[in-house]
């Protein structure tokens, strides 16, 4: 089945990179892998800290500074807060075991960071608190739980499904999506439609970019080398003195 297996990376925006990197190598103990020059984006930066195998990442862009913090629109500030639609509401980590998530909050108190929790909700056990410029956190396990998340219906409210709108019909194809073998990449870029979600390019560039060939998206061949590599010995090419 053609679907995502795992998260790759979440990127937040960020005005102070160091704190950030600070906080989650010290109190959540995951490591800083990269720090770098964000591609094809001037004057940007980009971080990602280890997270098993997925990454968490921040990006700093000038202006980023200049934009308020507002409780209620741009940041719930709690794990039952609102905030604006399309933003952040909150981050949700994994660990395995209960005995982990103790551990974990020995860890975030241990650092003068207070946190709330474990919470048993049924499906996983959660503990909550709060991370640099207001990013409302949270680590939870699968371990131990009563009925855990699964693909028949136990965790589904009829009550809700009605509330959303949603018809029988619907509610099947949305707990058994279609399956998709692809076509190893031939399907070709679709025409505009306002109706469906677009990033936020220029307008003037976005009818170009849509209709340029996949092949033209490129990164520097520059972009695609760590800062930090050092060639192989094996494969550097000797000094030959003239």
């Amino acid at each position: 089945m053609t679907s995502p297996n795992a998260v790759h990376h979440i990127a937040i925006s960020t005005a102070d990179m160091k704190s950030q990197i600070a906080f989650f190598t010290d109190v959540l103990g995951m490591a800083l892998t990269g720090l770098f020059w964000m591609h094809g984006v001037p004057n940007a930066w980009h971080a990602f800290l280890a997270m098993g195998d997925a990454s968490f990442s921040f990006v700093f862009i000038p202006g980023n500074e200049d934009k308020e913090i507002v409780m209620g629109h741009t940041h719930a500030g709690t794990g039952a807060g609102s905030s604006a639609p399309g933003t952040m509401q909150h981050i949700a980590f994994n660990v395995d075991t209960m005995e982990d998530l103790l551990n974990m909050r020995d860890r975030i108190r241990s650092r003068g960071v207070p946190v709330f929790g474990p919470l048993d909700h049924g499906l996983c056990h959660s503990i909550y608190f709060a991370g640099p410029e207001q990013l409302t956190l949270e680590v939870a396990t699968n371990d131990c739980v009563e009925h855990p998340l699964d693909s028949e219906g136990t965790w589904i409210d009829q009550e809700v499904v009605d509330l959303a709108g949603i018809s029988a019909e619907e509610l099947e194809s949305f707990i058994r999506p279609a399956d998709f073998d692809g076509q190893n990449g031939a399907v070709t870029q679709p025409e505009y439609d306002a109706a469906k979600p677009h990033l936020g390019y220029p307008k003037e560039a976005y009818p170009v970019m849509l209709k340029m060939p996949d092949s033209e998206f490129k990164t520097r061949p520059e972009d695609r080398e760590p800062p930090g590599f050092t060639q192989p010995k094996h494969t550097q090419t000797k000094y030959q003195p003239k």
